[in-house]
């Protein structure tokens, strides 16, 4: 441990701690910018400066460790002025249009600007004029907002091993670009949103969804179904000032409907659907000598990933498509068929936690031979919210609704699929009883749930052994399955989620400030609501859902079927070279 003093108050933390860290458990604040605890602590926006006696000039608290007797002014006058000069000099060359940025009032850089006193800039404003990157289908880029934090390039390289953007040349002339100037649309960008997260200000945003939607609701002629997987009900509420974590299911729905739609029924339901498709795979390949191990396909940005890193491991991804493309497929063949509205009539909206299933929607694997899409239209939680807000709905005195009929039922096991494990741990519920024959004594595999990067367990399924591995964000997934490439790991299933902490993290989740991210992990608050959820539930294995069932009877077959086969499962494209 180490002893020092913070505006004269004596601080004791651990050795290796930094100083804006150790202002902090001393419930000082130190105002931060490019600072991402953990991912981005490079010192570059100068906004932490901080006097230290003893120290030759101001030092940023970011970087700078505590040593024994420091002794730390973060309150001087020079330190104040300096802080203030920082933000004036970010603003020099910063497109400040800040009523049309998508992050008004919830911009890092305001709520600065706000804390230092910027009352002018003094600096002849020189904005950065460049065009926007609009190409990709998830995310625009534009960076006359761009900060160099690089906040978004440490997220890429350092979390994701992605290596999408980086910072091209040097000083004044520094710019976050992909290499040789292409657009994200043409570099191996997976889409993953979580450099939007990253980003304090708006220069990453989603690709907009809701411009689509509203037409559809104002045509008369157009049948319009909205389906919300379930890492959104455990954040919605955020941005409606509730506590992270909140479980909003009922509001959710109420609102949904309240903006015009026809029909609201829950992703869970195709969540349920990819557990009998994707778990009739794997028991198929363990019996018939398939492809083992067997990946899971429910993330379109884990997908891309393999695509572009590891496409010798193709074959091992399991055929299904996503939930809420099943889901998709489903509404534009069963309900059209039941409910008698033809297809091309119908306008299936996804409400999803991800910005890659914006990119996914428009794979061409995703439509019939009709060329019928299975989704219309994907929005963020944070365009949904913005839809409410802009239809002047007030979220927080709607009263609880449920789902509509005949698509609307769902088991506890659909809900956990939001955090890191639920999929392998609802696939287990069923293909325990499946494989074995009988009910399983327990239903709940605390081996595989947690924030740890990569998850191993070994479970007996009657009197085999199955060896299984659950890795989040592209940077986990990329050391698991160098192990598996190498020979070094022998499973017989592994879950994988392109975003840490699984979907509730995903790139179209509620944003949030370094500070509260200083203060909790929202991974676990909204995994445990979603955990909760699946507890509260009277059904908690997919294969116990009657609609499903009958869905099955009515339609489908059974799992596996020729039709089903059709409907529900895709084919991968590779998109890199395995050296």
């Amino acid at each position: 441990m180490v002893n020092l003093k913070i505006n004269g108050i004596e601080v004791t933390v651990e050795e290796n701690t930094t100083v804006v860290e150790a202002a902090k458990a001393a419930g000082i604040h130190i105002p931060t910018l490019c600072y991402l605890k953990g991912i981005n602590e490079i010192g570059a926006c100068r906004v932490c400066l901080v006097e230290v006696k003893g120290a030759r000039g101001l030092v940023p608290a970011c970087v700078t460790r505590v040593s024994e007797g420091m002794e730390v002014l973060t309150n001087t006058k020079v330190v104040r002025d300096t802080r203030k000069s920082m933000v004036e000099l970010i603003l020099s060359d910063h497109n400040k249009k800040c009523l049309t940025c998508p992050r008004n009032t919830k911009c890092e850089l305001q709520d600065l600007c706000a804390e230092v006193g910027i009352d002018s800039i003094p600096y002849r404003n020189q904005p950065r004029i460049e065009p926007v990157d609009d190409k990709s289908p998830s995310i625009v880029r534009d960076n006359s907002k761009c900060v160099m934090c690089r906040r978004c390039v440490s997220t890429c390289q350092n979390v994701q091993k992605t290596n999408a953007i980086g910072v091209e040349n040097r000083g004044i002339d520094s710019r976050v670009k992909c290499a040789f100037g292409h657009s994200l649309a043409d570099s191996n960008c997976i889409n993953c949103g979580q450099c939007i997260i990253a980003c304090p200000v708006g220069a990453l945003y989603e690709k907009d969804g809701t411009k689509a939607v509203w037409r559809a609701i104002e045509d008369p002629k157009t049948h319009v179904v909205i389906q919300a997987a379930p890492a959104v009900r455990a954040a919605l509420g955020e941005e409606f000032g509730l506590p992270i974590g909140t479980r909003v299911t009922g509001k959710m729905i109420a609102a949904m409907r309240a903006l015009g739609v026809d029909k609201v029924f829950d992703t869970n339901f195709g969540a349920d659907l990819t557990i009998l498709e994707e778990g009739t795979e794997f028991i198929e390949r363990v019996q018939n000598g398939g492809v083992l191990p067997m990946i899971t396909s429910c993330s379109p940005g884990w997908i891309k990933y393999c695509e572009h890193h590891f496409p010798d491991l193709i074959p091992n991804l399991s055929s299904c498509k996503s939930p809420h493309e099943m889901f998709g497929a489903v509404i534009k063949t069963y309900y059209s068929k039941k409910s008698g509205i033809a297809p091309e009539n119908l306008f299936v909206v996804s409400v999803m936690p991800c910005t890659a299933k914006k990119y996914e929607r428009q794979r061409p694997e995703m439509e019939n031979k009709d060329g019928i899409r299975d989704v219309d239209a994907v929005i963020t939680t944070r365009e949904l919210a913005n839809m409410i807000k802009t239809a002047g709905i007030d979220f927080l005195s709607l009263e609880n609704e449920g789902y509509d009929d005949m698509l609307g039922d769902h088991t506890g096991a659909a809900v956990i699929f939001g955090a890191t494990g639920g999929v392998m741990e609802a696939a287990l519920r069923t293909v325990v009883e499946v494989l074995t024959g009988k009910e399983a004594e327990t239903i709940e595999y605390e081996a595989v749930r947690g924030i740890k990067n990569v998850k191993e367990a070994t479970l007996m399924v009657g009197d085999m052994p199955v060896k299984v591995a659950v890795a989040h964000g592209t940077g986990g997934a990329k050391e698991l399955l160098e192990r598996v490439r190498r020979g070094e790991a022998d499973y017989h299933f592994i879950e994988v989620m392109g975003c840490p902490g699984g979907c509730v993290t995903g790139g179209g989740q509620p944003k949030l400030t370094t500070e509260q991210l200083r203060e909790c992990n929202p991974s676990i608050l909204r995994a445990k609501a979603l955990y909760e959820e699946d507890e509260a539930m009277t059904l908690r294995k997919s294969h116990e859902n009657p609609s499903l069932q009958k869905l099955y009877k009515d339609f489908l077959e059974k799992p596996g079927s020729h039709i089903a086969h059709e409907l529900l499962h895709t084919t991968y494209t590779p998109r890199g070279e395995h050296k």
